[in-house]
């Protein structure tokens, strides 16, 4: 019963990752309540230590590759620093699509921070626009490089807890 409520919300928690929620840590808060909470728990404490670890990289990566890739299309630190906080500013506000709102926010928001930062700097719409679309693909990578993480982070808890 636990690996299939585990299974379960290790579902729920990739959905909202690939929307742009906290699923993983979603799943791995409910995978360490099972852990600390039931002493008959088969759930091992270092899947979830080397989870948390694969979370944190993760997020490190979703932060990041964004900006990377602004520069990586030319464009200039101002630039990434656009695609990075539009993309914080999109995912917050979001955008008016059920379930899917801070995922296209997120992209949304990246694609227009890095716009306006490059154009400031540089003052060609041409050059700002190619620099957005870097910043945008560069958020699409980063949400699915987080979401094969999640992945990896659900397989290693459940076969661990599968005893």
């Amino acid at each position: 019963m636990l690996i299939l409520t585990l299974a379960l919300v290790a579902l729920a928690g990739l959905f909202l990752t690939a929307i742009g929620l906290p699923g993983t840590w979603i799943f791995l808060a409910v995978a360490s309540a099972f852990a600390l909470f039931d002493p008959s728990s088969p759930v091992a404490w270092w899947s979830i230590v080397v989870g948390v670890v694969l979370g944190l990289v993760a997020e490190a990566i979703e932060w990041v590759t964004a900006s990377r890739y602004a520069r990586k299309y030319g464009g200039s630190p101002r630039s990434a620093w656009g695609a990075l906080l539009g993309g914080i500013a999109g995912a917050i506000v979001g955008f008016p699509v059920p379930l899917f709102g801070p995922l296209f926010g997120a992209v949304l928001g990246t694609f227009i921070g890095a716009l306006v930062a490059e154009y400031s700097v540089s003052g060609s719409a041409g050059g700002a626009e190619r620099v957005a679309w870097g910043a945008m693909i560069g958020r699409i990578v980063a949400t699915v490089a987080k979401l094969g993480l999640g992945f990896v982070i659900v397989v290693l808890v459940l076969a661990a807890a599968w005893r």
